[in-house]
């Protein structure tokens, strides 16, 4: 009989956990629950970083995604207005490769969730769509769906989202996530449709291939090419003006404009040949006791316990290093001995996870303060600072070029080897 895992939800946490998983031990049964009745291609874009781009060759997905990634050449930090470049790595792409062994790519979130899935598709993993979860029983490791239909499995996988909502059930307590005082507006331009006096000037700093932040005050912007080259996306980060209650709608072209006034005019030559924009608030979640249950047949990963701000693009990037270490550890799990190694195997998830989770989240918060300061002496140190350039030292204000701290810290992860030291640490 097979170790029966059961995963809730199939976003990129829930796909990866269970790709793993199944790479990890081919024997053992997967089931993905998911709550629509269709897998939607929808998102923008994510910029994937070494510590989740190295698990692609492990995945046997790494040539299917890389011809639809862009390989971003450069990068730079600007001041809001664009009349002074603040942070230029010219040699980006080459010294993430020199240093991390694996690239940093662009990426639409949609390639992503194709390959994930035909990867699970290939490896027996089955998705039961339109499997809404009611309720846990988290003594006998059984799901009830919504309709009042059973399934029984030897450990759940929670990875439901920012709006888990076994998360609560787990915990015994009500623990939904806060509004962070941020909202992004999210854009995806075709490259194919600009038009107008600026096109050509648009269209060339596209196949640049670079990725570009705007800093101001409360306020930032980055932009980045994916899918290629033929996509550019955009992503507003500013003050949070949704009215209660709402997490997403459809944004004010005319509104979302004014908000730039001032800005660098290749920016603002950008917002005006958007058609149609999104507007999201980003949320938080306070730190939750544990991850895992005592019996270790009810496990946590993604944005069902550490979502955090997309300032360091981390979310997807630590989703997938979850994923990575959850299958790694349950691969190691015989059904005939499953009750104590899924105690031990869920206390060492726990231990090689829930730390690095939450700091990164602590961390976005950082990267927030850097590049979200008002005109003033401070930011004049900062703008210093950044001129000057990131040292071994650590402690740059853009974390995306911190080769000394922050950047070696995320980039630098390999989730295989660390569950494979936990696992020798303390073997089941």
């Amino acid at each position: 009989m097979p170790l029966r895992v059961l995963v809730v939800g199939a976003g990129l946490a829930g796909l990866a956990a269970a790709l793993s998983t199944k790479l990890a031990n081919p024997s053992h049964e997967v089931t993905i629950l998911e709550t629509v009745s269709e897998l939607a291609e929808v998102g923008a874009g994510l910029q994937i970083t070494p510590n989740a781009s190295r698990l692609f060759k492990k995945w046997g997905i790494y040539d299917d995604l890389a011809p639809k990634a862009t390989f971003p050449k450069t990068l730079s930090v600007w001041r809001f207005d664009g009349t002074k470049r603040l942070a230029y790595s010219p040699d980006f792409q080459e010294k993430i490769d020199e240093r991390y062994g694996a690239p940093f790519w662009g990426m639409h979130r949609v390639d992503l969730q194709r390959a994930l899935c035909a990867k699970c598709d290939e490896l027996g993993v089955t998705i039961r769509l339109s499997s809404r979860v009611k309720s846990v029983d988290f003594e006998n490791t059984v799901i009830t769906l919504e309709g009042g239909k059973t399934v029984e499995g030897d450990v759940i996988l929670c990875t439901d989202g920012i709006y888990s909502a076994t998360r609560s059930q787990f915990l015994g307590h009500k623990c939904p996530p806060n509004p962070t005082g941020d909202l992004a507006y999210r854009i995806v331009i075709d490259k194919s449709t600009l038009s107008g006096p600026d096109a050509e000037k648009l269209t060339a700093f596209i196949d640049s291939h670079s990725v570009n932040f705007w800093a101001g005050s409360g306020t930032h912007v980055v932009s980045y090419t994916m899918r290629g080259g033929d996509l550019f996306n955009i992503v507003l980060l500013c003050p949070d003006n949704l009215p209660p209650g709402l997490s997403r709608t459809a944004g004010d072209l005319e509104e979302m404009k004014g908000l730039f006034e001032g800005w660098d005019p290749i920016l603002r030559a950008f917002l005006e040949q958007v058609k149609e924009v999104a507007k999201w608030r980003l949320m938080h979640l306070e730190t939750l006791e544990r991850w895992t249950s005592e019996k270790g047949n009810f496990w946590m990963a993604g944005d069902a316990c550490h979502p955090m701000l997309p300032y360091l693009a981390q979310g997807a990037n630590s989703s997938l290093e979850d994923g990575a270490v959850m299958g790694y550890l349950l691969g190691k799990v015989s059904v005939e001995t499953k009750d104590e190694q899924l105690k031990k195997a869920a206390r060492i998830y726990e231990e090689l996870r829930k730390g690095r989770g939450e700091g990164i989240a602590r961390e976005t918060w950082g990267q927030r303060e850097s590049f979200h300061m008002v005109e003033g002496e401070e930011q004049v140190r900062r703008d210093a600072i950044l001129m000057a350039g990131p040292t071994e030292a650590g402690g740059f204000p853009s974390r995306w070029q911190d080769f000394g701290g922050a950047q070696k810290w995320l980039y630098g992860y390999d989730a295989y080897v660390e569950a494979e030291k936990g696992y020798e640490k303390a073997p089941f």
